[in-house]
């Protein structure tokens, strides 16, 4: 199991990304908190039950750039949809302690989710 902050966060995004749910729920803490545009949950079941519907829309995550400070990570990548037909970039800031995930917080324009263009 890896421990390093860059490799919990972008083995968690690629993860739930490909659609490995179980993966992405070994890398998270019991206690994560997720802040977005589209929902905010706490607690690693609230965030699985969003990732689940995520998931279900969600083609791919193209990772374009890993920056980061200490247990801070910062990625930006463009989400691949394919209901809406979409490629919307996004960061996400992933906070890890201590091997797991604890906080996300994702930024992106959600209109392309919202509108279905």
């Amino acid at each position: 199991m890896p421990t390093d902050p860059r490799t919990v966060a972008t083995e968690c995004l690629t993860a739930w990304t490909t659609g490995d749910l179980d993966r992405t729920r070994s890398l998270l803490d019991e206690d994560v908190t997720f802040t977005g545009p589209l929902a905010s949950t706490e607690g690693a079941d609230d965030y699985m039950t969003g990732i689940d519907r995520m998931s279900a829309i969600v083609t791919r995550a193209d990772q374009h750039e890993v920056i980061v400070d200490g247990d801070d990570v910062c990625i930006a990548y463009d989400l691949v949809t394919n209901d809406p037909p979409a490629t919307i970039p996004t960061v996400g800031w992933y906070r890890v302690r201590d091997g797991k995930v604890v906080s996300v917080r994702a930024f992106f324009d959600p209109r392309p989710l919202l509108s279905g263009t």
